[in-house]
């Protein structure tokens, strides 16, 4: 199963149904795990390490530094980009079927944007 770090301008929302959905889902929010307030670069490495894919809001900077570390040959297990503005059930509804037919690291490199 994916494992997820939601960044902190993700609508808690969001995390709130996805966690009432699937509540063995493995996610985690960046205000959890001592990120609140660090930059993209941080935030992107932290997921490489614990191998999670980023769930963000924050379609204007992340791109960049997701495909920075593409190109320095860095680990990035994939990002899922959410426009601002898109209803919470969609969302909450295209995530699940990302986490239920992906297999760990199929979303290497990947920046999937929602709703599909």
């Amino acid at each position: 199963m994916l494992k997820l770090l939601a960044d902190e301008n993700l609508d808690n929302t969001i995390v709130r149904g996805l966690l009432r959905r699937r509540p063995s889902l493995d996610i985690v929010r960046v205000q959890d795990v001592g990120l609140y307030g660090d930059d993209d670069p941080t935030v992107l490495a932290w997921a490489a390490d614990d191998n999670r894919v980023l769930l963000t809001h924050d379609v204007a900077t992340i791109t960049k530094y997701a495909y920075d570390r593409l190109v320095a040959g860095l680990p990035m297990p994939g990002v899922i980009e959410i426009t601002a503005n898109a209803q919470i059930g969609r969302v909450i509804e295209d995530i699940l079927l990302l986490v239920d037919c992906s297999l760990e690291g199929e979303l290497d490199g990947q920046i999937y944007y929602l709703p599909f």
